[in-house]
């Protein structure tokens, strides 16, 4: 990705980076909810709710789906100056800035190729987020900042704008090859056309039968027609010519596709486009609360699911509905990191997408979970069940994140956390060292691999020289192995007697790799950046 030397922001903390654990997800199977029966061939079960930090899900997620999310929607906070009353904007603004771009960096980790991220953002933090994204994604891979009419109604309390629309800033992983989908024509469009002569081939639309050219330029499209109503000559302007050389006209009158007006006394002719051949629309950068519902539409559909429980800001069904229709297809996988209300889960779902929604907030239960049981079982009319035909059908597994591997003693020494399990062990481990968690049923020492040759081997016990013989033995000179264990005996005459072994003690291998124990990086003061930049500014600005 082409990335811009001259222009970055910079704020107060930027150089400081988490080292961030990736966790291992735990499946709650009481939490995850299938439908009883399948409703159609293509129901998906294997949707994903995650209850987390947000942050750490996408580091878990990395290693599985790294490459292979086709659209990832984020609804994020949106900063709006209230987060810390005792501090000053700028300190909360840089704390903002880096919560978003630890998460950009992973999201762009997830996305395929052929991916896009879409962030919904107000005029606060909007230009900022936007320089910002261009470093993680590359000023090359921007697509578009569209515009979202959220309100119906002018807010007459506003100080000095009412701030109808919101940014939604459009990023693709690789601009070269993502196109988006077109969509089917509104009413509005559908409208225009008409069959105001009784065209057998139905309705119709009628486009100028000129072009931008002058007679010098295209001499060939510069000659005179009849009018069949009037039966008079009629030359185009010499700066716009007929669109089309004599021999196509020839063809255009011969299969009726001229329209003169309802009179047939128009000046100029027309040329038919008949809705049954027309293409799909190019998505417009405006999007209106007709089309793509508004604030007030989205508080109604979360009423009507959770009557007299609010939430604060979801976002409207048919928003979702059309960023999924321009960005994915059946069966993409699509991802939400600030799940909300459940509202891109939801509607992922009626429209046949695979998706995986993360929230660390109680509302993950108390409204995510109950509101797609609903829609798994039908019980949905809201939204755009309707427009999608959606019967129900399908499910999702609900993880909930490992705690950190490591934890400390009562003396402050690192160890391996008294909540892991040999399994829990095993799994954390293979992710640590970059390899696919899939033990064996019948090699004990199998617990993943790298390649069709490299495996590794985790347990807390301690090894003997012997114990190392037996593995060497057992796993060849075709094959290696990687070996974590509390403590091992090398044999006398050094490791190099196991070439096909790696020895390694847990945790002193993996005690520099990350920060264990931190289990919260979401936008609190104690997350705070730890110092100030080396070259000392104290504010924001663009270098």
């Amino acid at each position: 990705m082409t990335r811009n030397p001259k222009l970055e922001l910079t704020w107060i903390g930027k150089e400081n980076r988490p080292r961030l654990e990736p966790r291992i997800l735990l499946e709650d199977p009481e939490k995850s909810y299938h439908a009883k029966h399948r409703v159609t061939d293509n129901d998906l079960f294997d949707n994903r709710l995650i209850f987390g930090d947000n942050l750490l899900a996408l580091k878990a997620l990395e290693q599985e789906f790294a490459g292979k999310i086709k659209c990832i929607f984020i609804d994020p906070p949106y900063n709006t100056g209230s987060a810390f009353k005792q501090y000053d904007d700028g300190v909360e603004h840089s704390v903002w800035l880096s919560l978003m771009r630890d998460r950009l960096a992973l999201i762009c980790r997830l996305l395929s190729e052929e991916g896009s991220l879409w962030i919904t953002i107000d005029d606060n933090e909007c230009h900022y987020l936007k320089v910002m994204a261009d470093e993680v994604f590359g000023r090359t891979n921007f697509v578009a900042n569209l515009a979202w009419h959220k309100r119906v109604s002018p807010a007459n309390d506003a100080k000095f704008f009412s701030s109808d629309f919101d940014h939604i800033l459009v990023f693709a992983k690789n601009k070269e090859i993502w196109r988006p989908n077109r969509l089917d024509k509104n009413l509005s469009q559908l409208a225009n056309y008409r069959n105001p002569d009784n065209d057998p081939r139905g309705d119709w639309n009628s486009a100028a039968y000129t072009c931008a050219k002058s007679a010098e330029e295209r001499p060939n499209l510069y000659y005179p027609i009849i009018n069949p109503f009037t039966k008079k000559e009629i030359l185009p302007s010499r700066t716009r010519v007929w669109a089309y050389d004599h021999g196509t006209h020839e063809k255009n009158v011969e299969d009726n596709l001229l329209y003169w007006g309802r009179d047939g006394m128009g000046r100029m002719p027309r040329i038919k486009k008949f809705l049954s051949q027309s293409k799909p629309v190019v998505p417009r950068a405006i999007w209106s609360y007709e089309e793509a519902g508004h604030n007030q539409e989205s508080r109604l559909e979360i009423d009507k699911l959770f009557p007299g429980d609010p939430f604060t800001t979801p976002k409207p069904e048919r928003l979702l509905k059309r960023v999924w229709e321009v960005a994915t297809n059946p069966s993409d996988w699509v991802l939400d990191s600030f799940g909300g209300s459940g509202t891109s889960g939801a509607v992922a779902h009626k429209m046949g997408r695979r998706w995986i929604m993360v929230e660390l907030g109680e509302h993950c239960h108390t409204h995510i979970i109950p509101r797609l049981k609903k829609v798994i079982d039908g019980e949905d009319p809201g939204g755009i069940t309707e427009a999608v035909g959606w019967k129900g059908g399908g499910g999702f597994r609900y993880y909930k994140l490992a705690p950190s591997l490591l934890e400390k003693d009562k003396w402050g020494n690192w160890v391996i956390s008294k909540e892991f399990n040999a399994a829990m062990l095993a799994e954390a481990a293979c992710k640590l060292e970059g390899f696919t968690y899939a033990p064996s049923d019948t090699i004990y020492w199998q617990h993943g691999h790298s390649t069709e040759h490299d495996f590794i081997y985790v347990t807390t016990h301690h090894l003997s020289a012997d114990q190392l013989a037996q593995l060497s033995d057992e796993v060849g000179s075709e094959r290696t192995l990687l070996v974590l264990c509390a403590a091992f005996r090398a044999p006398k005459d050094g490791p190099e007697r196991y070439p096909n072994l790696t020895v390694k003690k847990i945790p002193k291998q993996v005690l520099s790799r990350c920060e264990w124990g931190h289990d919260d990086y979401s936008l609190k003061v104690e997350n705070l950046p730890k110092a100030p930049p080396k070259s000392g500014q104290q504010e924001l600005g663009l270098i």
